[in-house]
């Protein structure tokens, strides 16, 4: 499969927080942020450069675009992955790095270009947000899973049944993989939608993904929780709160905690 490499020159920090938020909502799926650029990925089929020249003429920043081969993109990310640390409760490491030694949990995947590595502030805020949850015994839905690396945290924390679903087949074949890796014995992976998944409810749901999607499916999200169940979003900006809290308390969630980090938010509701 060829994907479109897009170099964007010319963002300041708080400008590379937006544009990805922006692109990961259209379908880009790996990003690689460098000191003097940032590089987005998309399949060659869902590209739209109509899409990028009005970005470009609207945040005043410069692009070129490049077509990279699948096997050209896994050694690209490969080659500038490193593992991520958060606190001393989970490192996420590649096959290729050395154990980790001074945290809790550890979780070993084959870097490819699905979102959700760990090295983006929304799935740090997300594992944050899961070092305070119960998981012991309960039934868990990772939505939007991306490499499977919140569904693999929700098992060595205690999740009995969890089922980790994304629409997209890159993203379902590298969770599959990283899960296999990491010896999970209660995750089940699927390419599903929300709307797909049934057998009642769930008593945590994970859901990184993006403002559209949440507001979209919020309703959704409640009826799939289970009562005193509790849901964490991300894949949101600071600006995003206000919208996405009102939404939430709107179905029927009561607000937890909002947590910040880089201009992202994490937000933790309960289902009363």
């Amino acid at each position: 499969m060829v994907h479109k490499e897009i170099t964007i020159n010319g963002l300041q920090a708080e400008q590379r927080e937006i544009a990805m938020a922006l692109l990961n909502d259209l379908g880009y799926t790996g990003f690689e942020e460098r000191e003097d650029a940032l590089l987005a990925y998309i399949p060659e089929a869902e590209f739209d450069e109509g899409i990028i020249t009005s970005m470009a003429e609207e945040q005043g920043y410069t692009y070129s675009i490049a077509d990279v081969a699948e096997q050209n993109w896994n050694a690209l990310w490969e080659s500038g992955f490193e593992p991520v640390v958060v606190g001393d409760f989970c490192t996420i490491r590649a096959h290729f790095h050395a154990p980790a030694r001074d945290t809790t949990h550890e979780i070993v995947i084959t870097p490819k270009m699905s979102f959700g590595t760990g090295h983006h502030a929304t799935t740090q805020l997300m594992i944050l947000a899961m070092q305070g949850i119960d998981f012991a015994g309960r039934r868990v839905l990772d939505f939007g899973t991306g490499t499977g690396v919140l569904a693999i945290l929700a098992e060595k924390l205690g999740g009995a049944d969890i089922l980790a679903i994304d629409n997209d087949e890159w993203a379902v074949n590298n969770s599959i993989e990283n899960t296999e890796r990491n010896a999970t014995r209660h995750v089940l992976v699927q390419r599903a939608t929300l709307e797909d998944t049934d057998g009642g409810c769930f008593e945590v749901v994970l859901a990184n993904i993006n403002r559209h999607i949440l507001l979209e499916t919020m309703s959704l999200l409640y009826s799939k929780t289970c009562s005193s169940g509790i849901l964490v979003m991300s894949g949101l900006l600071e600006e995003d709160e206000a919208i996405v809290t009102q939404a939430a308390k709107d179905a029927g969630f009561g607000i937890k905690h909002v947590n910040k980090l880089n201009g992202w938010i994490s937000i933790a509701c309960s289902k009363c």
